[in-house]
């Protein structure tokens, strides 16, 4: 049930008061409930055109001046953190509010080595035109690369010398938050897509920002601008920018425009009720989540400026006829498929190209099968890890059209333990690189036909269990869950068995 304003979830800010609400990320760091998006500058500078960036940055110190003091950008959001960077100085000198800049790196799947990482924080540090970045999120393409572990590290030694305030991370699932924070990343906040047309931040994320600690900043609360008086009662339009094409997907993916018309009927239902915006409506909506500390709602800096409607989302409440209004029409919408986040590293892509073309050139695979020698038509994968070799076996072996994937375990590249005392982020980290092995040699998780798990002790058994149907619920291979003596510093080894279709 939606939380009431005056009457907020434990731990939550309330809505109400002098000036923009706040919400706490992390001791001494704090943000406005509603966060300025700059992702839409690389859309105003695609092709080469943009505004002129000295009035980009006035236009966004006018958002601070105004209490809209949190700012979201990237790496990739062309020259967003450049103007963040002037903005913020001119707001240091006329006395202005500080802001509270979160920007995001999306590093390319690859290792990561202390050099990268600090490489990657003075480039941000530079642009920025400042020695210390309040939020830094991490961005990761491919879990079965788990180079995410070592970036997260030497992120949190680059936080312990000052160069940043708290770390985040963007579009991560309940699974993977669970492995950073168990990994000593102590994550602040999540960044994910979240509104009344995806909702799934509402499900197994929401109870692990509870149990690990971690706020969500929500993004795509208005889908692209869909979420407004504009689109009701209208056609599907043919949209040219990145976030409309984005944003169409999604609507096809929770039962198209038909369903979607009937959400949008709801939320002007309640508009009317309220004298508010269906934007207001939407807003409200997601800022009522206790596991919420902010929405992101984007901004084009000197083309358009939403803020005096944005303010109108913190000043009503909804009441028990207005949440059964909405009940009823998001009841007509299928679920976005997938935990947060999947709509970047698996099929269907709802990304704006449908694929991952336009973030990356390319998708490497992570280990490399090789042919055993004399034995033509057999493969194997190494994935280097000492114990391969000296105990004579592979990580992987397909014949034919088999894969068998040997017992593995939660070691990462530098034969550390992940996630130690904890089976289930250990769990979702041996899933991972089996999933690897099997791409490797042609095969994916959706090949697996068995399973077999050994745990050191099974009074947690269903930790494993649930972390195992989060990664193979779709397939359902057969299982077997053994109590084993582990060898070594392990909760949980597993081995799997895949058989590919015939050509």
């Amino acid at each position: 049930m939606s939380q009431h304003p005056h009457n907020p979830a434990p731990g939550s800010p309330a809505l109400t008061g002098p000036g923009m609400p706040r919400a706490p990320l992390a001791p001494g760091l704090d943000t406005s409930r509603i966060v300025t998006g700059l992702w839409q500058m690389a859309d105003q500078e695609r092709g080469g055109a943009g505004p002129d960036l000295d009035a980009a940055a006035e236009a966004l110190a006018g958002y601070a001046r105004d209490g809209f003091t949190g700012w979201d950008m990237a790496d990739h959001y062309g020259s967003a953190e450049i103007v963040a960077g002037r903005a913020r100085a001119l707001l240091a000198a006329e006395g202005g509010p500080a802001p509270m800049i979160a920007t995001k790196w999306c590093p390319e799947p690859g290792p990561m080595t202390p050099q990268t990482v600090r490489a990657a924080v003075d480039h941000a540090l530079h642009r920025l035109q400042t020695d210390h970045i309040p939020l830094l999120q991490l961005h990761w393409w491919r879990y079965e690369h788990p180079g995410y572990l070592d970036a997260g590290a030497e992120l949190m030694r680059l936080r312990a010398a000052g160069l940043i305030g708290a770390l985040g991370v963007t579009n991560v699932d309940a699974a993977h938050l669970r492995v950073l924070v168990k990994n000593s990343v102590a994550l602040r906040t999540n960044q994910v897509s979240f509104s009344l047309i995806d909702r799934r931040a509402d499900g197994p994320l929401a109870e692990a920002c509870a149990a690990l600690g971690v706020r969500l900043l929500a993004y795509g609360t208005l889908c692209g601008g869909f979420l407004s008086e504009r689109w009701l009662g209208a056609p599907p339009p043919a949209p040219q920018d990145w976030s409309k094409m984005k944003y169409l997907r999604f609507i096809e993916a929770a039962g198209g425009w038909a369903a979607f018309q009937a959400v949008l009927r709801a939320a002007d239902t309640v508009a009317r009720r309220h004298a508010v915006s269906i934007a207001n409506v939407a807003t409200r909506w997601v800022l009522d989540r206790p596991h919420v500390a902010a929405v992101i709602v984007g901004a084009r800096l000197t083309e358009r400026d939403h803020r005096a409607d944005n303010l109108r989302a913190l000043g009503f409440a909804y009441d028990d006829t207005d949440r059964a209004t909405l009940d009823t029409a998001l009841a007509g919408l299928a679920p976005i498929p997938g935990d947060c986040g999947d709509e970047y590293r698996r099929p269907p892509f709802l990304t704006a190209s449908g694929d991952l073309s336009h973030h990356l050139d390319e998708v490497p695979k992570i280990y490399a099968g090789s042919a055993v020698p004399d034995r033509p038509g057999r493969a194997r994968v190494d994935t280097g890890t000492e114990w391969e070799a000296a105990a004579g076996f592979s990580r992987a072996i397909r014949t034919g059209s088999r894969i068998l994937v040997s017992g593995t375990t939660a070691t990462d590249d530098h034969g550390q333990v992940v996630c130690p005392g904890d089976p289930a982020g250990q769990t979702t980290f041996i899933l991972d690189k089996i999933a690897a092995s099997l791409e490797a040699l042609g095969g994916s998780l959706a090949d697996t036909v068995r399973t077999r798990i050994y745990m050191r002790e099974t009074e947690r058994w269903e930790e494993v269990a649930r972390a195992h149907g989060a990664a193979l619920g779709a397939v359902r291979p057969a299982n077997t869950l053994i109590r084993a003596a582990a060898v070594g510093p392990y909760e949980v080894e597993i081995e799997a068995e895949a058989e590919l279709d015939a050509p």
